[in-house]
């Protein structure tokens, strides 16, 4: 495992410049950041994109949950990503490393082990509630691999399998989220879907869902990393609502075709990822929680992962990204189907496969829940996500 130096990035004002090394440009096993805002060649690229941060950079940067803990620790705010990059601990998601220094910072060798998740767990809840530390240290807090996460408490830690993202509860949960996301972890699986592999674990009176890491490769001596983007990248576009129109699975289909492999594959796991979100009303489906990632030279769509059923009132459904040319984000059979064929699906196949994974979902999701360690509670607690009946509709008034 060789950590080697690949460029060099700077940032004036809104615009951001990087520069790959002529000896990372000379080295046979060179890859690219990201495939075609970064491709491996000499010259200066430039972008006033995202405020002057490359979409792989910004990757790499933490999730809100270890801003808030890195904020804590050098007790300031209004930070700036490049006071994130800095400041977030070196395994990271994906392959990058970031100093100030053209020596590269030396691999990380030790993590945090399961089973100092009890105390990993009370800090967590010391830092979400504002409350003194209770002598661990902070730093130990932020989660390196949680680039493509979200707001809640988490860690990564180690056992004898390798490395796993720990998801702790969070404060306001309405249900138990370990159990839960589990199960739809599972049920994806069981859709036939590649989803990430998780396991449950019991900490202190508290369920953890550890969830393993599909960016490390288990190696003598270490991990191997392998690169990881966001589709928020693939599909250049920002966090803020007014960039939402490129959130779009249609769109980041077609991306898809210029950047993995196999495009086939792909793209019938990206269509059956989208009819699964509808048939689970996972609305948080947006594109940080869609990836890519390179083991080798070749991108590849990322294992599924951040999978949560999010009960609804209305029997309308909308999720995050767009889903079809007849309705847009609304989460229906005829909206899913109005462009099967960018996911190179028939009608006849898309009608299928969208057939055989509403009847596992009906028929399994209940069961996957209570799998996972989910009790009768949290099964009505979550209904209301499954089996709308709106699911069918063919119109809506407007």
């Amino acid at each position: 495992m060789e950590v080697v130096t690949c460029g060099r990035f700077q940032q004036q004002g809104e615009v951001g410049r990087f520069v790959y090394g002529r000896s990372y440009l000379a080295n046979p096993r060179a890859v690219e950041l990201e495939k075609f805002e970064l491709p491996l060649r000499p010259g200066t690229f430039e972008t006033a994109r995202l405020g002057g941060i490359f979409g792989s950079l910004r990757d790499a940067s933490p999730d809100a949950w270890g801003r808030r803990v890195i904020e804590r620790q050098l007790e300031r705010v209004a930070l700036s990503e490049v006071d994130f990059l800095l400041n977030s601990p070196e395994d990271r998601a994906g392959a990058l490393s970031f100093g100030t220094s053209p020596t590269p910072p030396a691999p990380v060798h030790r993590f945090n082990k399961v089973l100092r998740l009890d105390l990993l767990l009370e800090e967590a809840r010391r830092v979400e509630q504002e409350l003194p530390l209770s002598g661990v240290q902070v730093s130990d807090l932020v989660n390196p691999g949680s680039s493509m996460g979200g707001a809640r408490p988490k860690n990564v830690v180690e056992d004898e399998e390798g490395l796993w993202v720990a998801k702790f509860p969070a404060r306001g949960d309405r249900w138990n989220n370990a159990a839960v996301e589990g199960g739809m972890l599972r049920l994806a699986r069981e859709c036939g879907l590649k989803a990430a592999v998780s396991k449950r674990t019991h900490v202190a009176g508290q369920d953890v869902l550890l969830v393993r890491r599909f960016d490390r490769q288990r190696v003598d001596g270490g991990y191997h990393r392998h690169r990881m983007v966001s589709a928020l990248t693939v599909l250049r576009a920002d966090e803020h609502p007014q960039d939402r129109s490129k959130w779009s699975y249609i769109l980041l289909a077609d991306e898809l075709k210029r950047w993995v492999g196999d495009p086939d594959e792909d793209l019938r796991e990206l269509f059956s990822r989208m009819v699964f979100n509808a048939l689970i009303s996972n609305v948080d489906d947006h594109p940080r929680n869609h990836a890519l990632i390179a083991a080798g030279t070749a991108w590849n769509l990322s294992p599924a992962y951040d999978l949560t059923p999010s009960p609804q009132a209305s029997l309308e459904r909308h999720l995050a990204m767009e889903v079809g040319s007849a309705q847009h984000r609304r989460a229906t059979r005829l909206n899913l189907l109005s462009e099967c064929g960018r996911f190179r699906l028939s009608k006849e196949a898309a009608n299928h496969l969208i057939d055989t994974m509403k009847a596992t979902v009906t028929a399994r999701w209940r069961g996957a829940i209570k799998d996972c360690g989910g009790t009768d509670a949290d099964v009505t607690a979550v209904e209301r996500a499954f089996d709308s009946e709106g699911f069918e509709y063919t119109h809506y008034s407007v």
